[in-house]
């Protein structure tokens, strides 16, 4: 769809503005406009998901770049010779904290016969199997589970100490299906960002879950139109 204006896709007039963007940044934008975001300068969005999506407001504004592709944090390394990524790098942050990720531990420790409360979901109901249900899993204990998480965690908490090393945000707002694990992940995550940066910032940076319910992105494109100057 490259190179197509929108107007003409959905038959707007030529008077009417039409605005885009991508999933996370619009996301972002709503959290300008109603969420954890608003009234602030400088803020960094992490969706946590299939993959993970991110975005960056410096100075009120939203970063796009020179080609519209900055923000992509899930693109950040964290494992040099860790798998090979959909962007064609490796070990990218998605590729170690992602639901996909953490979900494909799950079933390869299953598959190798790891001792776990997750085996009969995994082998009997996968259907019912998810990043959620290994963090439930991890909060009563069982062992693999939380090694899974334990790992994915440093590994997150790695990227976004470095993250805030790079923007000095005033929060990081974490969103998608994954940040909805709440406090597992959230209290442990604050910790070792904290341990990781303290000495460099000097001050916690808040890490707070998504404020605007809405995940589609419908109501962060609204943002867009409401606020055109982020």
């Amino acid at each position: 769809m490259q190179g197509l204006r929108i107007a003409d896709l959905v038959g707007l007039p030529l008077d009417v503005p039409v605005f885009a963007d991508n999933d996370a940044r619009v996301a972002l934008a709503g959290e300008v406009v109603w969420g954890a975001a608003k009234g602030r300068q400088d803020v960094l969005m992490l969706t946590l998901g299939n993959g993970v999506g991110g975005a960056a407001l410096s100075g009120g504004r939203l970063l796009r770049g020179h080609t519209g592709v900055a923000g992509h944090l899930g693109h950040l390394t964290v494992d040099p010779e860790g798998a090979v990524c959909v962007c064609g790098n490796r070990g990218c942050l998605e590729t170690a904290f992602s639901a996909r990720a953490i979900e494909g531990e799950a079933w390869s420790g299953v598959h190798r016969g790891v001792s776990s409360g997750l085996t009969r979901l995994f082998r009997d109901q996968p259907q019912l199997a998810s990043c959620r249900t290994v963090f439930q899993a991890a909060s009563e204990g069982d062992e693999l589970a939380t090694a899974i998480v334990s790992r994915a965690i440093r590994r997150l908490a790695a990227a976004i100490a470095g993250l805030l090393h790079i923007f000095d945000p005033e929060i990081v707002i974490l969103g998608g299906q994954v940040a909805d694990a709440g406090a597992e992940l959230l209290v442990p995550l604050q910790e070792q960002v904290w341990d990781r940066s303290r000495r460099l910032l000097g001050r916690e940076v808040p890490l707070v879950e998504q404020q605007v319910a809405d995940k589609s992105g419908i109501v962060g494109a609204a943002g867009l139109v409401l606020a055109p100057r982020v």
